[in-house]
């Protein structure tokens, strides 16, 4: 009886085994451009309005800090959402889940890192607050590199590019320049345009072909 109780459990384990070694080898389809673009123009839109909503953010900056933010955890939120609202044909099986879950695990390191090193600037060293938009970008980029084996391998480009432009904000976001709107707004705008693209072209048109 014990016998046939370890032998169930050991196959059950090797097909779950299986299971994600499957999912390890998609492409996850979950990420659309849509999403992608949104977060792309509330960007470009926050950069806009960053003079209005946080005009002193050297001496203040916790308006801008909020306005940043806020833009993050909205595009997240219209991510997951999109993401649910999917068709359940392809997110409905096991397998659509763990290759969901693997996907998106491999942002949550990049993402908390972000959370928390933002934190501790803002506790223990705000005169160093102007790296942010630099460190922002220079983890997303880690986050996008960490999940390029599950994307489409134009995302790596996109990677890339917030790899860059976070460094390039260290050199030129300085000084009398830190917190400019546009160290923000054209990074993550014009790269979550670019990512949108990508998607699309890589997934979604194939989608109306087949349609």
């Amino acid at each position: 009886m014990w016998r046939k109780v370890t032998e169930l459990q050991e196959a059950l384990e090797q097909i779950s085994e299986i299971r994600l070694r499957m999912a390890r080898g998609e492409v996850f389809t979950g990420y659309r451009a849509a999403p992608a673009a949104i977060s792309g123009l509330l960007a470009i839109g926050a950069g806009i309005l960053q003079p209005l909503v946080a005009p002193s953010p050297l001496s203040q900056p916790g308006p801008y800090l909020a306005l940043w933010i806020g833009v993050a955890l909205f595009s997240a939120v219209i991510g997951v959402l999109l993401l649910r609202l999917r068709p359940k044909r392809t997110d409905s099986t096991r397998l659509g889940r763990q290759t969901t879950w693997l996907a998106v695990e491999q942002f949550i390191p990049a993402m908390l890192a972000g959370g928390l090193l933002t934190l501790a600037l803002m506790r223990y060293a705000p005169e160093s607050l102007w790296l942010l938009p630099g460190l922002w970008q220079v983890l997303f980029s880690l986050g996008l590199f960490a999940s390029c084996r599950m994307l489409p391998r134009g995302l790596v480009a996109v990677a890339v590019w917030f790899l860059v432009s976070g460094f390039l904000c260290f050199r030129f976001a300085a000084g009398e320049h830190a917190f400019s709107p546009w160290a923000m707004a054209l990074p993550f705008g014009a790269g979550q345009l670019m990512a949108a693209g990508v998607l699309y072209w890589s997934l979604e048109r194939w989608d109306g072909r087949q349609a």
